[in-house]
């Protein structure tokens, strides 16, 4: 099935990925809330360690043929996310959420553990999405990771 995407689903995937981070976060007992600052989406505290979260989401959607594609985080997004974390005295986290096919795969990570993992390019460190890599990201106690499968039953 071909899918053609709205003209803003960019804006409303990243409000969704945001979102879902949230609502995980909330459902697990973390104190948390999305906030309107640069560098910064979300604010959690880790209710078994007390650690205060500053998270950047970084959230796609990916059609069919494309769901191995890399995401793309620009640099100058690490240097906002440290400094909005400075001013907040929090740990800054990535989340990255990604649906593909028939499948959402939400993993979040401290940036240190991002950036010890990629090396940065001229403009951006690329998340890998091989199956490869996956495996790798669900094996690492430094990631967490939720994935959904879903099935559109009936639609237009």
């Amino acid at each position: 099935m071909e899918i053609w995407k709205s003209s803003r689903h960019s804006k409303i995937t990243g409000d969704f990925a945001e979102s879902l981070v949230l609502y995980w976060l909330s459902k697990y007992g973390f104190e948390c809330a999305k906030i309107d600052h640069t560098g910064i989406d979300l604010i959690a505290r880790n209710n078994k360690t007390n650690e205060v979260m500053g998270i950047s989401v970084k959230g796609r959607s990916r059609t069919e043929g494309t769901e191995k594609e890399l995401v793309s985080i620009p640099n100058a997004d690490f240097e906002k996310a440290q400094s909005a974390c400075d001013a907040f005295d929090c740990k800054p986290y990535f989340a990255i959420v990604v649906d593909r096919r028939n499948k959402i795969t939400m993993f979040i990570l401290p940036m240190g553990k991002l950036l010890g993992l990629f090396r940065r390019g001229e403009r951006s460190l690329g998340w890998k999405m091989t199956d490869k890599d996956l495996n790798e990201y669900r094996k690492d106690p430094d990631i967490r990771s939720v994935e959904f499968d879903y099935e559109t039953i009936r639609w237009w």
